[in-house]
């Protein structure tokens, strides 16, 4: 038979392997109650003490318990098969006083014809078997599993944040779920089928004792045998036969050990042994070391202490020059891999790449990103990218921290698109503490917030409990960057959103509102058009999150006009709830600064003398509008939000004018405030 036909007949015969499962259990059984030819009792032997090691090997070679997932069963079916071998050993024992040659071949040979020794050397397989491994393997299965299935909730958490946070899709998650589901059910049937193999001890003695008083018996009564004959005959043929069944049996429970105490790891128990123990040739220069200097002692055994010494000195010596030479092989393939990435032309393209974002450090702020010193500051991002989104309904790009040796060390600088747009300095060893007008002095070094501007001072940290005693805000350093970095990204939002993020955001309504979607773009409105009027309420910080209204807003609008600023108010005026909710009009009466119509006239001329919707002023009319502008602001209550109310048609321009003058300055209509809005007027901005 060629050697593909015999491939050929082995893989069909792997795919009826049930059918031979079953077969093979139903042997088993017919075994119990059918009496074996001593010749076919040998091949069962040797197959079973095979089967044990292969067995024992596999679970070496197992990298996590899951890859031998089978192996509770498998404990189940080994443990039946021995039980039979023993049932249909004993029958020849007791009938013919010969069980094989395997079995006379264990019991003569193995422990040289003595059946004394052969008893100790039994009782001391089922000492280990029984007292070391199988209890050990039985405690660690049920802690195991009890582990496991009190993980489970958690683990289940873990999934759901991932899920949720788009780190998995729905088949990795369900993919994990079946794992952890697999976990518990396979450390569950451990904890029983460890119970198994301790039956299997207990029942080996119970059986060598029927095996012995049983077969000297039937040899003094049923074959003629005198006193000594039968004591020897049948405690050699027991001792065989218990050794012969024990050895398998203490395989299998090595193996039982080996599975339920294998933790995550990337190899098997061989390499896993050879790469940690090996590891730290120190170690072994130590060891080496003490057994020197016990060979040397009067009275000991120099020559193996010694001979051992010189053994593990040299491993410890050929384990270090085995790591400078991965060390060295590792560090000449570092340089040949980017030596060729230099080489490759796409490595130019890399070097023209640009980062959205960026954050530089001065080397004395490195702690502020370091986990390992405490530092917070990425997870404090993590949570901004969460804020944005919330707040503004975009998700900002990937923000890349950086250190910079051109910064001062305790400087720091905020670029977008490789420019520098906003730069801060901070005390990573001290606090910054804001003090309200009219509280008490304290030591510290005058500064100014960084975001605001505001008036400061950097603390030390004993004096914390002091500055908020006397109605300080302290915040820490890493603190001071966040919000910073926050600022920044929400005066610069509009810069952020890039077409790419806008068709991101469209796939995201067209899942849910397919027919606005194909109505607004492309047939009216481009997506480039899109991102235009999403950049103006972004610029004025106006919360694109409902992305369905404002498109819906666009899409009744844009059959009229396709002006983006105009398409702009329309979108505002339909986020009006939002707006109102956003400035505080729907919790009661707010005061506000309106114009006069003498301004708004004004503002509306220069509006069609200017371009792309810039105004245009007469310079001393100008002059005059911002004066009166910061007169009656002065008029708001302190710390409140500047609000200048004008008609619809004003808004968009006058915010345009002010904006450099007053980048803080809120510029609302009347129909963004909603018909019940109460509203007060301090001031009314005029003009000489």
């Amino acid at each position: 038979m060629s050697p593909s036909r015999g491939v050929a007949i082995f893989r069909q015969a792997l795919r009826q392997s049930d059918v031979a499962v079953a077969a093979g259990l139903v042997f088993l059984v017919a075994m119990m109650v059918i009496p074996l030819p001593a010749a076919f009792m040998d091949i069962l032997l040797v197959f079973n003490l095979t089967f044990s090691m292969v067995i024992l090997l596999t679970a070496i070679y197992t990298r996590e318990p899951l890859q031998f997932s089978i192996f509770p069963s498998l404990l189940l079916i080994t443990t039946l098969f021995r039980v039979t071998l023993n049932v249909s050993t004993a029958r020849l024992i007791l009938l013919h006083a010969y069980a094989g040659e395997v079995i006379n071949a264990f019991g003569r040979f193995v422990v040289g014809g003595d059946p004394v020794v052969g008893f100790i050397v039994f009782l001391i397989l089922i000492v280990i078997q029984f007292i070391v491994i199988t209890r050990g393997a039985e405690r660690v299965a049920e802690v195991a599993a009890r582990f496991t299935l009190d993980a489970m909730p958690g683990k289940q958490m873990s999934i759901d944040a991932d899920l949720n946070a788009g780190l998995i899709d729905e088949n990795q998650a369900r993919q994990r779920r079946r794992q952890i589901e697999q976990e518990a059910d396979f450390y569950g049937a451990m904890d029983g089928a460890s119970k198994f193999v301790k039956g299997d001890a207990i029942a080996a003695l119970v059986i060598l004792a029927i095996n012995l008083v049983g077969g000297f018996i039937m040899g003094m009564i049923r074959q003629g045998m005198d006193f000594s004959t039968a004591l020897q005959t049948y405690s050699l043929l027991t001792v065989g036969d218990g050794l012969v069944t024990q050895i398998p049996a203490l395989l299998v429970s090595t193996a039982t050990g080996f599975v339920v105490t294998r933790a995550a790891s990337e190899s098997n128990v061989g390499q896993d042994l050879a790469g940690q123990l090996l590891s730290q040739p120190r170690v072994l220069y130590i060891a080496g070391g003490a057994l020197a200097v016990l060979g040397l002692v009067p009275g000991l055994a120099h020559v193996p202490l010694l001979v051992v010494a010189g053994l593990v000195a040299a491993a410890g010596y050929l384990v270090a020059e085995s790591q400078k030479a991965e060390k060295g092989e590792a560090e000449r393939k570092a340089k040949e891999e980017e030596l060729e990435r230099s080489r490759r032309p796409e490595s130019v393209s890399a070097v023209l790449a640009v980062d959205r974002l960026e954050v530089e450090f001065g080397y004395s702020l490195l702690r502020l990103a370091d986990r390992a010193q405490g530092g917070d500051f990425l997870e404090r991002v993590v949570l901004i990218r969460r804020q944005i989104a919330t707040d503004l309904g975009f998700i900002v790009p990937p923000i890349r921290l950086r250190d910079n040796v051109l910064l001062g060390p305790t400087t720091y600088a905020i670029l977008l698109n490789g420019v520098e747009i906003a730069r801060g300095e901070v005390l990573p060893d001290r606090l910054l503490a804001m003090a309200p007008s009219g509280s008490e002095e304290i030591d510290g070094i005058p500064t100014k917030e960084p975001a605001f501007g505001l008036p400061a001072l950097w603390i030390s940290p004993q004096d914390k409990a002091k500055a908020e005693l006397a109605g300080y805000t302290v915040v820490e350093p890493a603190a001071v960057v966040a919000t910073h970095l926050t600022e920044v990204l929400k005066s610069h939002a509009d810069e952020l959103l890039t077409r790419q993020d806008v068709q991101s955001l469209v796939d995201g309504v067209r899942e849910r509102a397919p027919a606005l979607v194909d109505e607004l773009i492309p047939a009216r409105l481009s997506l480039g058009e899109l991102q235009k009027v999403l950049q103006n309420l972004l610029h004025e910080r106006v919360s694109i999150r409902d992305l369905e209204s404002i498109m819906e807003a666009l899409a009744d609008a844009a059959v009229t006009t396709k002006d983006t600023d105009v398409l702009t108010e329309y979108a505002r005026q339909r986020l009006w709830r939002q707006i109102r909710h956003q400035y505080g009009f729907d919790s009661g009466t707010q005061d506000v600064v309106t114009l006069s119509p003498a301004v708004e006239q004004a503002v509306l001329d220069g509006a069609r003398q200017g371009s792309q919707g810039q105004p245009v002023l007469e310079p001393q009319l100008w002059r005059s509008i911002q004066q009166s502008l910061r007169t009656e602001l002065a008029r708001l209550p302190a710390g409140s939000t500047p609000v200048v109310v004008c008609s619809p048609l004003v808004r968009l321009y006058f915010k345009r004018l002010t904006e450099r003058v007053a980048p803080y300055l809120v510029v609302l209509s009347f129909n963004e405030l909603g018909p019940d809005a109460q509203i007060r007027a301090v001031g009314m901005v005029n003009a000489q």
